[in-house]
């Protein structure tokens, strides 16, 4: 992700900083939707593996990326937690 887009995206509810997730937060992130244990933050259950996303620097809300366009809507955000073995901050 161009790294000047990555330096004005925030929350759009908290308005708090966001960085890309890493590796491992991802495999975890994608092992709970395997697992049938994601839901947004409008409640709809995440289905679909996700291979890019953004999560706040407070760890409190990952957003997908699609195409490398980030997906920033507040209903779209995922809580994390949700996410019982995500890992600790990087």
């Amino acid at each position: 992700m161009d790294k000047r887009l990555l330096d004005i995206l925030c929350c759009p509810v908290s308005k708090t900083p966001v960085r890309p997730l890493s590796k491992h937060e991802l495999d975890a992130l994608n092992e709970a939707i395997a697992a049938g244990q994601v839901d947004s933050v409008a409640g709809t259950r995440v289905r679909e593996r996700v291979a890019e996303a953004l999560i706040t620097t407070d760890r409190k809300v990952i957003y997908r990326v699609e195409d490398g366009i980030p997906v920033m809507l507040p209903e779209e955000g995922i809580g994390t937690t949700q996410l019982t073995a995500f890992p600790v901050a990087p």
